[in-house]
């Protein structure tokens, strides 16, 4: 695997266009020594189960419901929920991204699983939100959940091109897209 990029790469690509992290709330605070803070759009209760096959025509997602915030807030009891981020992630052929929770979510036994960000990668990014505290966590909407992490690949690759590429780039409640 190739390099880890730093702050100051991380801020020379926001500079392109489209930026590396489109929508940032506050960059300074955002963007970290080794990543990116991403911030709370959404969260969602899981209604149904889901099926995985082999293929991707064997695929089916569950259904979700809303869970609204309250005055800025929600409060979430022990629990698994999708969580839909604020930013819109716009990934380089040559860079890829792993996703962490923040040490401050672990430290309220609260996680946030993720998958792969693939080289090339275009859209808003979900995730699983995993409330272990038996009290629950209660959440701001805008909190800093997870902090992508990016890597310059050696050797190049190609650009993914998958069933959640340009996901959720338009979210309900916007009027224009983005």
């Amino acid at each position: 695997m190739g390099s880890v990029l730093s702050a100051a790469k991380i801020r020379e690509l926001q500079k392109n266009n489209p930026p590396l992290i489109e929508g940032l709330l506050d960059a300074d605070q955002q963007i970290q020594p080794n990543g990116v803070d991403l911030s709370l759009y959404s969260i969602q209760a899981f209604q149904s189960g889901g099926q995985l096959g082999f293929s991707s025509a064997e695929r089916i997602l569950p259904q979700l419901t809303a869970i609204d915030f309250m005055e800025g807030w929600v409060t979430l009891p022990q629990g698994q929920y999708l969580v839909t981020f604020n930013e819109i992630v716009h990934l380089p052929v040559e860079v890829m991204a792993l996703g962490r929770p923040r040490s401050s979510l672990l430290r309220m036994a609260v996680s946030v699983g993720t998958a792969v960000w693939d080289a090339g990668y275009n859209g808003r990014s979900q995730s699983l939100l995993i409330v272990y505290n038996p009290g629950g966590v209660k959440l701001a909407q805008n909190a800093r959940l997870l902090q992508l992490v990016f890597f310059e690949i050696e050797g190049g690759t190609h650009a993914y091109d998958g069933f959640f590429q340009n996901e959720n780039l338009i979210l309900p409640n916007q009027k224009d897209a983005v």
